[in-house]
């Protein structure tokens, strides 16, 4: 494990077997439904890619608490913005002027093309996705909304008609007008080549498409029209697309598929909404919004995680036009654009150009799936390795020719043998066969060599298991 001068605090708290059993009693029963490992980690401390567990061992993370913690835990920038900004102004209101509202909404739309430069802060992505449904079915008075299967945008009773990954929705009545559309997945998908995607690395699946010609994009543009034929009214309200699917497992598209399904959806009254909610601010390492890597401009973003570094906020940014019509009632939100948010908010699009973190999550998230693609060549369980920067997805299969998802058991076992050589990764994917790999975006070249070895030696745990 590569060194680090940091020196944790020791842990004097409660033992690990008082926090399971609080965590049993006190804490709702989907805490546990969700609690990762078998034998689960007592997290104490971080600083940058690193975390300590209550027992003072170091584990290199490279899931960032779900593609959220950007520029490193507890960054010192970040840390000292929003001490400072406790000590001045802790709350208030969207009914007052404050500072740090209007300089950090500034500083937020500096980053985004015109016309995205009207801000609406929030609390979460969920609620960021929520507001956005809202806002899309105002402005173009049309209710049906699009995504893709396999999405994830949130848990709120709205957002989860959005979402189209089943262990995600509840047996209830969900948010009607929303339809999901086949995902245009080059690697588990029915079409798919060798030269789809904006990847370093491609699928296995060969390709005899012509240069400039994408058969799979073709196809995947197709079924979106047959959707539109057979599922949804002539005009729609909106259509949400993550550039890069988080929870789905890192899928990418062919592509021109956002261009050419941003066209569609306007011919139709809609509107496209970019969901950047793990994609946004550098973790694409080529641009600051993963949109930008398909030269599309949406007519409105949501985002979070990586927005506070870990604080909890989201924002919508759409045009001045759209915004418009939301003024048809009044929407107030208590705690969106709380000055410490936007303290930190402000402090980390700082840290983003100051610490150069989207050019090293290109450098370090390009070296990490090119060598992870040997591993991949080297092992018949490895069926994809995807991404663009520190967005990376390793897909399990229990061989390639079939691609059939690599059980929940050995998923869990590798998952497992990971954990216990001291890294941290996520799960995703619709049959939870996919490891993903969202890092703090200051990890280095000698961390992704260790993660590499541990890796390899787990798969070779499994092999010998089986």
């Amino acid at each position: 494990m590569p060194p680090t001068n940091f020196k944790p605090d020791d842990y004097k708290g409660m033992s690990k077997e008082q926090l399971m059993a609080i965590r049993r009693k006190n804490c709702n029963p989907m805490t546990m439904k969700i609690t990762y490992y078998k034998k689960p980690v007592f997290i104490h401390q971080g600083h940058m890619q690193w975390m300590w567990d209550v027992d003072g061992r170091r584990y290199l993370d490279l899931f960032a608490g779900v593609a959220t913690v950007g520029v490193g835990h507890c960054h010192p920038k970040v840390t000292a913005a929003v001490v400072k900004q406790m000590k001045t102004l802790w709350h208030t209101t969207n009914i007052y002027v404050q500072p740090a509202l209007h300089e950090y909404c500034q500083k937020l739309t500096s980053h985004l093309p015109d016309p995205l430069k009207v801000v609406y802060l929030t609390n979460s992505g969920s609620e960021a996705n929520d507001l956005a449904m809202l806002m899309a079915r105002l402005y173009t008075g049309n209710f049906d909304i699009i995504t893709f299967r396999g999405s994830y945008h949130g848990g709120t009773m709205q957002t989860m008609g959005l979402t189209s990954n089943s262990p995600y929705k509840y047996p209830i009545s969900t948010s009607t007008g929303c339809v999901n559309a086949m995902c245009p997945d080059v690697f588990r998908g029915p079409w798919g080549g060798s030269h789809c995607r904006d990847s370093p690395v491609q699928t296995i699946r060969e390709c005899n498409c012509a240069q400039g010609y994408c058969m799979a994009n073709e196809k995947y543009i197709g079924d979106l029209k047959e959707t539109f034929a057979t599922s949804l009214p002539s005009r729609v309200a909106g259509f949400f697309g993550e550039p890069i699917q988080g929870m789905g497992g890192a899928v990418q598209y062919p592509k021109n598929y956002f261009k050419e399904a941003y066209k569609l959806v306007r011919e139709k009254g809609g509107i496209c909404i970019a969901d950047e909610v793990q994609t946004g601010f550098g973790r694409t390492g080529t641009h600051f919004w993963g949109f930008q890597g398909y030269d599309v401009i949406p007519d409105m973003v949501t985002m979070a995680k990586g927005i506070g570094n870990g604080f909890p906020m989201g924002a919508v940014v759409t045009t001045p036009e759209i915004a418009e019509s939301f003024v048809k009632a009044y929407h107030f939100n208590t705690f969106g654009g709380n000055p410490m948010a936007c303290a930190v908010g402000s402090a980390v699009l700082d840290v983003i150009k100051e610490d150069g973190t989207q050019q090293n999550s290109l450098k370090v998230g390009t070296y990490l799936m090119t060598e992870m693609a040997k591993l991949r060549d080297k092992y018949e369980i490895i069926g994809d390795v995807r991404g663009k920067g520190l967005q990376i997805g390793v897909e399990m299969v229990k061989d390639k020719a079939s691609r059939t998802p690599l059980p929940p058991d050995a998923m869990n076992g590798i998952f497992e043998d990971i954990k216990d050589m001291g890294v941290l990764i996520g799960k995703g994917g619709v049959y939870g066969q996919a490891f993903r790999v969202q890092p703090p975006m200051c990890i280095t070249k000698e961390d992704v060599d260790f993660f590499l070895a541990v890796f390899e030696k787990a798969i070779r745990n499994y092999m010998a298991r089986n």
